[in-house]
Parts: structure tokens; C-alpha cells; sequence
């Protein structure tokens, strides 16, 4: 922006046309998209049109308010409309269009007209005609890209914050939807939208959020990450304290359970809060699932986390300190793979690790048509010759590789990025203290986890503090019909989701037509 419009953003329109011209065009500049069209409304009144070419719909344009504008309605063909009527009947009788305003802040018109709506100044009026008339290509909704599901929906967020939005209201059309916009950014004015269930979730979690998001006091919001940044709870833990999706059908579980979802224009995510560390490991495809299909796979899932986590650590400390623990004919085994291997295993296992990362970071920013065959190809090439060249073991290269697939096999990619980052850690307390170390490690990040919070609520939760209904979804899920409560640590005003004595009745009674 300009210093002379930095200088006047209090300024309002005082009815001059000539000085209102002369405003935006010494704050905007000179653009080749910034279109300025004089004309006179009805023949009679001076007029101007400012917008930007790139940003706006061109027939709207033409159509519903230029023409509108510069010929008389058939309905007032011989009749006078008095200058102080002007604004009324412009307003009421002859533009064409549902969202129309009048607006009188010189600074509010320039920062509108950049987001794509049309301005409006008539000669001798102090206010002007604000119109909405962006239009932006937009990619068409696809399969989300990182949380892809075998049994469920296929629709994820694109950069559109009123696409999005309408996607949330297709799965949920309740009168109880309520969608609050506010702008963060200096200069980018990035459009934010809070989305809710009024009646379902708390008042006070609403005003927090609302509250955080006041206080963010930055020049350009480029993504959503920018914001969970600024809002999360504790800013230096590995653990996100707020969760990110691109699926609709997830947002809108998890605002039916009373959590509240931020969407920003330009991103294809939703952030979601509060959150708890089940919910990190949980996936759609649980709850579409059969109960006992899910169950197995939520299973499955948890015991790659483990691996991810710990596998890494446990062979340093069984080779290191601990051989006489592991069954005779594997240690002989483990002992001649490693029989040419010139270091310690903490050091080998560091050089795998460290390889691992370095070749998922690369397979990440390769282009498509060659990342996934760099991948298979780098893992085994790499893999074969550091073992034929007494870099490492075998035993090594598989530890290293169950480990790198249980961090793929977390749904959520920054608790996975959690998981890898914790690795190293507890690999160097294993080199050092052995078990004991892995232990120690182990300890340490369950402590952090229970001094976590997410908007007030224990990260933890329903595990610590302990609850009961809760338990009914977190290693194993109840059948959804048992599944009668919201979540407790919610304090949604609303915790009824389902009916309990007909969900009683339900797992009771037979379905059967034999019976």
C-alpha cells in the first residue's frame, strides 16, 4: 500500500468524486487489472466503477450492473429520481443482485475491492455501492491426498473457503450450523471461518477460540499450519495439540461430537480442537467399517505406532547390553550378520535411520512419475549395498524398515513426524542405560503427554483423567448404538448422541426373523 493511503485509513467519502478517484488510485497505483470506468447513472448522474479484471466476474459486471446502472428501468421511463432518492432506488428497484451494500470507509472499499468485489462512488453521495462480484478458478473436489480410505467418502476440501464450507453443510444440514468469519493477516487479509454446532458445543471453547485468533497479529497467512501455530497450547512439543484433515466427513464428526473446526480461504485443510492422542490413530474407515473389522485394523494400527516408536531403541539395547535375553540361535544369527560391521549398533543404526529420512524427505518432493519407483528402488539398491559393502547387517535393514513402516502406517502425518522425531532420543538412552534407557525414554513421553492440553481439555483424556464411557473408544470401539455419550472431556451441554434406551434395546433383542 501506498504511505499516503497508510496515513488515511479513517478517511470516508464526502460526496467529491474527483477526491475519491484520486484516493484509491494513489493507494492501489498504476496495475494493469485495475480497471477504473467512468459512466453516468440513468444519463444524468456522474459515476465511477472500480475493480480488478483478474478478480471478477465479467457478465455480472456487464449485465447486472453496468446496463442496470446506465439505462432507466422501463417502470421509471418518464419519472424524475431526485438525487437524495438515487441510492435508495439503485438499491431496491434496479441492480440486479443479491449481495449489495453501502459503505462509506474510503480504507474499507480499496481492501474489499481486492477481495473481488466491485465499488460503486456517485457524484454527491457519501456512501458508495459495494457489490460482490469475485470469481476465482478452482480446482474441482477430489480424493483427498493424504487420508485415503477403502470404505468411505471421496470428497475432500479444495483451496475455496466457500466451497468447503458448502461441503460441511451438505453433510450437516442442521439450523444448529453456525459459520463465524473473521480476517488475519495485515496484508493478506486471509478470510477465516469458525464452524460450530450451536447447542453442542461449549459457549466458552467458542469465545477461546475466538479470543486466540484475535491475538494473532502477523502480515501473511498462507496456510492453516500458520494459525496452529499461534493457538496451540504448548508451541515446543513434538505432539500436535491440534489435529489437521482435508475430509469433510471427518470435520463434520467430529463437530457433531462438539469440537470446533477452522477453515482458511487458500488452504485445503481444516483444523480441529480440541483434540486428544487417541484421536491421532483413529481413521474414518473405523467407524465405516464393521465393529469387528475396525477393531482389528485400529489393532493393527496401534501396534505400528509401537514399532515406530520403540523398535529402533530395543535392538540397540538388546545388542548392546542385553544379548544373553535373546533366544540362542537368533543371537548367533544376529552376532554373525554383524560379524563385518566396523562400529558399535547405536552408530549403525543412526546411519540407517538418518538414510531412511533423508530418502522419504527426497521421495516427498520428488515429481509423482518418479517418486514412488525412487522409493522402492532407492530402498533396495541402498539397502543391498550397505549391507554387501559391511555398512550394516541385515537384522539392521529390517529393524530399520519395520520401524520406517509403522510411522507410515500412523494416519496422521504430524503425529507420525512425532514419532520420528522421538525415535533418535530413545535410541541414544538405549545406547547408553540399555533397557533401562528405553524405559526411562518411554516414561518421559508419557509424562509430557499427561502435561498436555489442547484448549483446556487433558490430552490424555478419557484415559487421564479416566472415564469410563470413554474407554468405549480408545484401544477397541463399542458399537456405535453403545456409544450413547459425547465425549465427557468436551462438556458438550448437548452429551446425547444417542438414545439409551433404545440403544439398550438394540444390543439386547435379536434382529434374527428366525427368532
Amino acid at each position: 500500500m501506498k504511505k499516503k493511503y497508510q496515513q488515511q485509513t479513517q478517511r470516508v467519502l464526502s460526496g467529491n468524486l474527483e477526491d475519491a478517484i484520486r484516493f484509491i488510485q494513489d493507494a492501489l497505483g498504476q496495475s494493469e487489472d485495475f480497471v477504473t470506468r467512468r459512466f453516468h447513472v440513468f444519463g444524468n448522474f456522474s459515476a465511477v466503477m472500480f475493480y480488478f479484471s483478474d478478480l471478477v466476474d465479467h457478465i455480472s459486471i456487464n449485465t447486472d450492473i453496468l446496463k442496470a446502472l446506465m439505462y432507466v428501468p422501463p417502470h421509471l421511463t418518464g419519472k424524475s429520481v431526485k438525487k437524495e432518492q438515487l441510492l435508495d432506488v439503485l438499491l431496491n428497484e434496479t441492480i440486479h443482485h443479491s449481495e449489495m451494500e453501502l459503505e462509506n470507509q474510503l480504507s474499507t472499499l480499496v481492501q474489499e475491492m481486492l477481495s473481488g468485489k466491485t465499488i460503486v462512488i456517485i457524484e454527491g453521495h457519501d456512501e458508495a455501492l459495494l457489490i460482490e462480484t469475485s470469481q476465482r478458478e478452482k480446482r474441482a473436489i477430489d480424493e483427498p491426498k493424504t487420508e485415503q480410505v477403502v470404505l468411505g467418502p471421496r470428497e475432500g476440501f479444495i483451496e475455496q473457503l466457500g466451497t468447503n464450507i458448502s461441503l460441511l453443510r451438505y453433510r450437516l444440514a442442521s439450523p444448529a450450523f453456525r459459520v463465524k468469519t473473521l480476517k488475519l493477516g495485515r496484508q493478506s487479509q486471509s478470510k477465516v471461518a469458525i464452524c460450530y454446532l450451536e447447542g453442542t458445543t461449549k459457549t466458552t471453547l467458542v469465545e477461546e477460540v475466538e479470543r486466540r485468533l484475535d491475538t494473532i497479529d502477523i502480515n501473511f497467512i498462507a496456510d492453516i499450519g500458520y494459525i496452529e501455530q499461534f493457538i496451540e497450547d504448548n508451541k515446543y512439543s513434538p505432539f500436535p495439540q491440534l489435529q489437521t484433515t482435508e475430509r469433510p466427513d471427518k470435520t463434520v464428526a467430529n463437530l457433531v461430537e462438539g469440537r470446533v473446526a477452522i477453515l482458511v480461504d487458500g488452504s485445503p485443510f481444516a483444523l480441529l480442537l480440541p483434540i486428544v492422542f487417541n484421536q491421532l490413530y483413529q481413521t474414518t474407515e473405523d467407524y465405516t467399517n464393521r465393529l469387528l473389522m475396525g477393531n482389528f485394523i485400529r489393532i493393527i494400527r496401534i501396534i505400528a505406532l509401537v514399532f515406530a516408536l520403540v523398535t529402533s531403541s530395543l535392538y540397540v539395547a538388546f545388542i548392546s547390553f542385553h544379548p544373553e535375553l535373546l533366544p540362542t540361535d537368533f543371537a548367533v544369527a544376529v552376532a554373525s550378520g554383524r560379524a563385518g560391521v566396523p562400529y558399535p549398533a547405536l552408530v549403525e543404526v543412526l546411519l540407517i535411520e538418518i538414510s531412511m529420512e533423508v530418502l522419504r524427505e527426497a521421495t516427498i518432493r520428488l515429481p509423482t512419475q518418479v517418486g514412488g519407483a525412487l522409493s522402492i528402488i532407492g530402498v533396495l539398491i541402498v539397502g543391498d549395498a550397505a549391507v554387501q559393502a559391511g555398512l550394516a547387517s541385515p537384522i539392521t535393514v529390517v529393524v530399520i524398515a519395520l520401524a520406517t513402516i509403522g510411522s507410515f502406517a500412523t494416519p496422521a502425518y504430524s503425529a507420525s513426524f512425532a514419532l520420528r522425531i522421538l525415535r533418535f532420543p530413545i535410541i541414544l538412552l538405549a545406547a547408553i542405560f540399555g533397557l533401562y534407557g528405553v524405559v526411562i525414554g518411554i516414561l518421559t513421553i508419557f509424562n509430557h503427554m499427561l502435561s498436555l492440553r489442547s484448549f483446556g481439555v487433558p490430552y490424555m483424556s478419557p484415559v487421564s483423567p479416566g472415564n469410563a464411557q470413554g474407554w468405549k473408544d480408545v484401544v477397541f470401539r463399542s458399537p456405535l448404538w453403545g456409544q450413547w455419550r459425547r465425549p465427557d472431556f468436551l462438556r458438550s451441554p448437548n452429551q446425547r448422541r444417542v438414545d439409551r434406551k433404545e440403544s439398550e434395546q438394540m444390543s439386547n433383542e435379536s434382529n434374527s426373523t428366525r427368532d
